[in-house]
């Protein structure tokens, strides 16, 4: 009959139905099924009410404000209540009770409390009804203080309530007042209330407790779907993904069909945890459950997908979606957006619009994303434009990918324009405008935001302190380094990976290893990126050996290297010239599969090149894929450090052949392969052109290159010449050029001028007075020489001493000049006094002219003859193989009789020796040097 009269109505006027319908059904289950047409249809049935002396029951009346509750149907509720009262039935509890939930739920809580205020005896029903609606409408301060005057009242909680109450402690993560509760619960003894659990599950990973949170979850008696869900969703929240990741495996396990908010869940941990193997699995459930057609499912695929790069993938499930949403087309365009699909993501946004879904803030904020990767400044434009007009210029997201977008191209006026308008500014924009200036070198301006980021009360966060981190070790401000540690203790960030890594970072360029090692020691995750922070902080600081020892550390942890580490490593090795550990940390990349990586192969190139195999750096140029203008720089510096002038001048022509602009660095490699093979009129045709081919102005390397090059050859005059006509101030490498120069062809006076200049510019450093007294002793002016060791001594500059390292099965052996602390000291000096021998037949004879000490002439060469380099050399003989060629570094400029005496050896013992100094590589072989005594 009820289908009848339904059809029946449908093809009459709608106050012919309503009066229809109201007079065929007059009990209280008949108002339960009209209120199931909707608002409008009780509102009729309360206005025939009303003009009728039809009597309704309070039955009838609890059932109309059920319906009202459900459809937040207020006007109609307010009528009803008018109604109630004015009939007499304001004494019933029940219709009380329903008005407190109508009014709660509609968010009239005054009227609520109004009620239960007059209300004799108010029951459980009353208050977990206001407590619920301020619960629900996220109101959980007001819940706790409702909770609190219930219980005063004494009265017990029941399974409904417990719930509503532990998600107001939930959102205002009161974890005393949970504990509390918690308590409550356990002594009223709904602890084993499945529904009473999740919630607690829920409330103690909110607060922050996970572990209690999961204990609780194991004590569940029976665990169903809703428990399993609330720890997902809790350990997600709290971004223990990877657990989460594992917690959803167990729930499969375990026999727990898993629903879509578990599923969903499962996903969001996946690409929380980037474990893209699991998230397809997943994906192969969702299917079998039917539950890919689930939108919410969808998105949450699309999302991991996204994030996770594979795009591929993602398009896919899109497709499948009949009607996508905002948030589908969003999700996509921002991984689009994120993983530099930016072409794509700017076709998504055409798509959307034709396909009539209008994008929100969401949306142009990828796109703006996609504008800075792709440099379209006039799109962004646009696109800010637009957001002006619609009202979003001043919700702070957008604002953050205005920042974001102008900066990346390079428009800092502009970006700092968005930031200033912002009506209000917060924590994020703040980030956004420090990190806008750090990426674009200007770190002045970004300490300068920062200090009144400041002022204006602001508390900083793990990436506020990590990007002003950068600026700090870029400015190798120490005292500001310790600062912001100071920040990081008090806020209790010492222990966050990013700040950790950024204080590692900063101590290091500020040459504090110690500081470094001490926060290293100190970080409980130890991961790849700490441990390549602190090996980076060694090669930066001339530490090699402690950089591969705690390589080696790394190695036992089970840590797997990146490019970044590697490239580290054989930074450290170039500085050691730890050939045989620099083709291990090779080995390693070629297992890892990073030999086509850029950053490897510029590192593979400059180890080689440094340690003294042009050749193997050769092979390493050639097998990167797409060479930059490093691995350009590279490659052209090592050939000039070797003395291959010839060669590194026909590279650079090749490298602009195909197109490459060079920068300053490569034409001071240019420049210095000319210096070190004497190519004085190819030096001064790339010096005169620089401005104008390449639109780079010279900088005080470059005129060192020149001037050093011009002294070299004896051209004093026009070494001075450049000089007088630089454009800026002559720096130390300058005048240290000049100094070399003089020293070379005895020119006293110049030296002097040029020393005088250093002392000033450089008065710490020890070279420039040994350099000078080196002159004096020269020409015999012993008193000289006594004066500046006097003024060395008075300043308090000590020389720096000569040492001498090489590399033998993984280890370094240093010398110092007549070192007698070494193992094998007897075999060293004994192999010394034979090819002293040797040499003397062959015509040697010691340069005795260079030593300064003031004794007679065996004396100086009993002193020459143990040079740190020679018994580096003697050492290496008598460690290696005949006919293997030996690899001598030494921190100092290579003395005359020590070049002289090794083209003498190399010839004697049949090898070839291979010597790095502080300028340049000496390659000894059949009697002669790769430099041609040019050095």
């Amino acid at each position: 009959m009820l289908k009848l009269l339904q059809a029946h109505v449908r093809q009459r006027r709608p106050r012919q139905c309503f009066l229809l319908v109201f007079k065929f059904f007059v009990s209280s289950k008949s108002i339960q099924i009209v209120g199931e047409y909707g608002g409008e249809k009780t509102k009729a049935i309360l206005s025939l009410i009303n003009s009728c002396n039809f009597y309704a029951t309070p039955n009838s009346y609890s059932k109309l404000l059920a319906e009202c509750s459900t459809s937040k149907s207020i006007h109609c509720g307010l009528q009803i209540h008018a109604r109630i009262v004015k009939i007499g039935f304001s004494s019933n509890l029940s219709l009380w009770n329903h008005l407190i939930n109508l009014y709660s739920k509609s968010r009239l809580f005054s009227l609520a409390r109004q009620l239960i205020g007059e209300i004799p005896l108010p029951d459980l029903v009353s208050w977990s009804s206001l407590i619920s609606g301020y619960a629900q409408n996220g109101l959980g301060e007001e819940a706790i203080l409702a909770f609190h005057e219930m219980h005063l009242s004494g009265i017990k909680c029941n399974e409904f309530t417990f719930p509503s109450i532990l998600k107001a402690c939930s959102m205002t993560s009161n974890l005393k007042q949970g504990i509390q509760i918690h308590g409550i619960v356990i002594v009223t003894g709904f602890e084993c209330d499945v529904f009473v659990a999740n919630t607690l599950v829920v409330m103690y990973a909110k607060c922050g407790q996970l572990l209690d949170s999961r204990k609780l979850f194991d004590e569940i008696p029976e665990r169903n779907v809703v428990s399993w869900n609330a720890l997902l969703a809790s350990y997600v929240q709290n971004s223990f993904c990877s657990k989460a990741v594992y917690l959803f495996q167990e729930m499969v396990v375990s026999g727990v069909m898993p629903d879509e908010f578990s599923i969903s869940s499962g996903l969001n941990a996946c690409t929380g945890s980037e474990d893209l193997s699991q998230g397809r699995r997943i994906h192969g459930s969702l299917i079998r459950l039917g539950y890919d057609a689930d939108s919410f499912s969808a998105n949450a695929l699309v999302d991991m997908y996204a994030k996770l790069g594979d795009i591929e993938a993602a398009m896919m499930v899109f497709e499948k979606i009949l009607l996508p949403d905002i948030v589908s087309w969003n999700t996509l365009i921002a991984g689009c957006a994120l993983h530099g699909f930016h072409d794509l993501t700017l076709e998504l946004l055409q798509e959307m619009k034709v396909l009539g879904t209008t994008p929100n803030m969401f949306t142009l904020s990828s796109i703006l994303k996609a504008c800075a990767g792709m440099g379209m400044i006039d799109l962004g434009r646009q696109i800010n434009s637009h957001l002006i007009k619609v009202g979003f210029d001043t919700d702070v997201f957008v604002c953050v990918g205005l920042v974001d977008m102008y900066s990346k191209c390079g428009l800092m006026e502009d970006a700092r324009r968005v930031f200033n308008l912002m009506p209000m500014q917060d924590l994020i924009s703040w980030n956004a405008i420090i990190s806008a200036y750090v990426q674009n070198l200007n770190d002045e301006e970004a300490i300068s935001l920062f200090c009144e980021m400041q002022k204006e009360g602001f508390n900083f966060n793990q990436t506020t302190l990590s990007t002003i981190l950068k600026s700090i070790a870029s400015l190798q401000l120490i005292d500001a380094s310790k600062e912001i540690h100071s920040y990081a203790i008090k806020l209790g960030l010492e222990s966050d990976v990013y700040v950790t890594n950024s204080l590692i970072d900063a101590y290091g360029k500020c040459h504090y290893t110690e500081d470094a090692r001490k926060v290293f020691d100190l970080c409980p995750f130890g991961d790849v990126v700490s441990f390549t922070s602190m090996i980076t902080t060694y090669s930066l600081n001339g530490q090699g050996e402690g950089a591969l020892k705690l390589f080696c550390e790394m190695l036992g942890k089970q840590l797997k290297p990146d490019p970044f580490v590697c490239s580290s490593l054989l930074g450290a090795c170039a500085s050691l010239s730890a050939y045989e550990q620099g083709k291990q940390i090779h080995v390693h990349i070629l297992k890892s599969g990073f030999e086509l990586d850029v950053f490897a192969g510029n590192a593979l190139v400059y180890m080689y090149a440094k340690c003294g195999s042009i050749e193997d750096a050769n092979r390493a140029f050639s097998g990167i894929p797409e060479r930059g203008i490093v691995s350009w720089s590279a490659m052209i510096g090592g050939l000039a450090q070797h003395g291959h002038g010839k060669e590194a001048l026909d590279l650079f022509q090749q490298m602009l052949e195909e197109g490459i602009s060079p920068n300053h660095i490569t034409l001071v490699s240019v420049l210095s392969a000319c210096n070190h093979a004497g190519l004085i009129n190819e030096a001064k045709q790339y010096f005169k052109y620089m401005r104008d081919l390449f639109g780079i102005e010279p900088t005080g390397e470059h005129y060192a290159c020149m001037i050093d090059l011009h002294g070299r050859a004896g051209r004093l005059d026009e070494a001075v010449e450049l000089v007088s006509t630089m454009p800026f101030e002559p720096n130390a490498s300058v005048w240290g050029a000049v100094l070399g120069a003089s020293r070379m062809h005895g020119d006293l006076e110049l030296g002097r001028r040029a020393a005088e200049k250093l002392f000033v510019l450089e008065p710490e450093k020890s070279g420039t007075h040994v350099l000078l007294a080196n002159m004096y002793a020269s020409a015999g002016k012993w008193q000289k020489v006594v004066e500046v060791r006097r003024l060395m001594k008075d300043k308090k500059v000590k020389k720096e001493p000569g040492i001498s390292w090489i590399e033998m099965k993984d280890k370094v052996h240093t010398f110092i000049v007549g070192d007698r602390s070494h193992s094998r000291s007897k075999e060293i000096y004994a192999k010394l006094d034979e090819l002293g021998d040797s040499m003397n037949k062959a015509g040697y004879v010691p340069q005795v002219d260079i030593d300064l000490h003031d004794v007679d002439k065996s004396e100086k060469e009993f002193l020459l003859s143990h040079h740190s380099e020679k018994l580096a050399l003697a050492f290496g003989l008598i460690s290696t193989p005949p006919g293997a060629p030996i690899r001598v570094m030494k921190n100092l400029r290579v003395c005359k009789d020590c070049h002289t005496a090794f083209k003498f050896i190399c010839k004697i013992v049949s090898r070839q020796i291979i010597l790095r100094d502080i300028n340049r590589f000496h390659h000894f072989k059949d009697g002669s040097c790769s430099c041609k005594d040019y050095w």
